[in-house]
């Protein structure tokens, strides 16, 4: 029987387990009380010096669980922490540096900011998030956290300037395609990471907002390479619609040789041209 555990308000039943340690449990439930059926990430966390750890960090940061976190309980001697669900499309294997201008990447990395500054965690699960790629690209190009945080490697003294500064590495990486070009942005994070110079996300968005590449128009190719990138998936799943209707016509086709002797449709259409108006060309 799938795991369920039980709030005042949410019954979660485990439909994927994600991963399992010692520590904590990542669970994708979906809530039996919910007439929508709506899913939850959970962390079901074991060591109850974990939980202390995590109880002290969001009563530390003045964090309630109307944001990320957005319901907290006990239940069968584990301690439930429940986020809401958002489908995974890991940066890492969707952002596509190569196809993207500068200033879209530069975009990215403004958005990959905002989004750990208006994450609703303390920052050490925000640490844990970044460290273990929680960041996620939605098609509209903004970034969003995932929740599928392994706390056995949870760090109590991660502070905002752990953070900026593994925030910016991962921006770095992000504008390392474009290298090559006059992006300040990229030698600015280049110079000051070596530093660890970052004390906060504002100081590390401000950096990236002045040292952005002006916007400019791109030439046709390059747009329609960003098209491209931009609905790959869709592009896929066209490409293989396509090709397995002219597998099933090619097996079709052999099928009918097979039985008939010939392809009937093939037929049809070159005794269609045997005859021109009034005049035959088999005569």
């Amino acid at each position: 029987m799938d795991k369920i555990y039980q709030s005042q308000r949410m019954r979660l039943a485990c439909v994927r387990t994600v991963k399992s340690n010692s520590v904590n449990d990542i669970l994708i439930c979906r809530d039996l009380n919910s007439s929508a059926g709506a899913l939850y990430t959970v962390l079901a966390i074991k060591d109850h010096a974990v939980v202390r750890r995590c109880l002290e960090a969001f009563r530390h940061a003045g964090i309630s669980g109307e944001r990320a976190c957005v319901e907290s309980f006990s239940d069968q001697g584990v301690f439930c922490m429940v986020f809401v669900y958002r489908q995974e499309r890991p940066l890492k294997d969707f952002y596509t540096g190569s196809f993207y201008s500068l200033t879209e990447c530069e975009t990215i990395c403004s958005s990959v900011i905002i989004a750990c500054m208006t994450a609703g965690l303390p920052y050490p699960l925000l640490y844990l998030a970044l460290r273990q790629g929680q960041l996620n690209l939605a098609k509209d190009h903004t970034v969003y956290l995932g929740w599928q945080i392994d706390l056995s490697e949870l760090d109590s003294g991660r502070t905002e300037r752990d953070c900026a500064v593994e925030c910016a590495q991962i921006l770095r990486e992000l504008l390392s395609a474009k290298a090559a070009q006059k992006a300040y942005s990229y030698r600015l994070l280049e110079k000051k990471i070596g530093r660890k110079s970052y004390d906060s996300f504002t100081e590390l968005y401000k950096d990236i907002q002045i040292a952005a590449a002006p916007k400019k128009k791109r030439g046709i190719r390059k747009r329609l390479m960003a098209w491209i990138a931009r609905r790959q998936d869709m592009i896929f799943r066209i490409l293989l619609v396509v090709c397995t209707a002219l597998v099933l016509i090619v097996l079709a086709s052999l099928l009918c040789q097979l039985i008939f002797g010939d392809v009937p449709w093939l037929r049809l259409l070159f005794n269609g041209f045997k005859t021109i108006g009034t005049e035959s060309l088999t005569g």
